[in-house]
């Protein structure tokens, strides 16, 4: 749901924005006319509508996918990274998924795809992971064998979307 009222002089603007009361403030706009107040108008939803969304969807970003040397006893990770450089005959990595809530299953998958230098993604591997439901956090160690950039999403066992992050695989010299 989205109400705009902009009404002029000495009479009030009120916003609300998916049940959100955002403003209700007296507002007066003198020089507004015409086109200034259609353009005023939109500048105007265009900072509510970027501040609605960046509170709606902050929660979002509490579930996290990072790439590390290693994990804390907290969970937290060490040496994070978005580029790690392994061998030609590969090198490990772990990958650390941190939720804002229970993982409420017994199992989670991680979907791997190569990046081509065009950005198309190519399946490159499922990698499962068994969890207890209750946890928040949960790592794994994954071992790569081919340098490139890969993108990684998780999901739960019933396909549920829950992390998903970019790395760089490059070799050493």
């Amino acid at each position: 749901m989205f109400k705009l009222f902009i009404y002029t002089k000495k009479e009030f603007f009120y916003m609300n924005f998916y049940g959100i009361n955002l403003a209700t403030i007296d507002f007066t706009i003198y020089l507004i006319k015409g086109k200034r107040m259609k353009q005023f108008s939109l500048l105007l939803l265009a900072v509510f509508f970027v501040v609605g969304l960046s509170a709606k969807f902050s929660s979002l970003q509490a579930q996290v996918l990072y790439f590390c040397e290693d994990v804390d006893e907290d969970g937290y990770p060490e040496k994070e990274s978005s580029s790690f450089t392994i061998g030609s005959d590969g090198g490990w990595l772990k990958f650390l998924v941190r939720l804002d809530d229970d993982v409420d299953c017994n199992e989670v998958k991680y979907v791997i795809y190569k990046v081509s230098r065009n950005g198309k993604e190519k399946y490159d591997t499922t990698i499962y992971q068994d969890v207890e439901e209750n946890w928040v956090w949960f790592w794994k160690k994954i071992t790569f064998y081919d340098d490139g950039k890969y993108n990684v999403y998780t999901y739960d066992k019933y396909d549920n979307f829950l992390a998903s992050g970019t790395v760089k695989i490059n070799f050493r010299d």
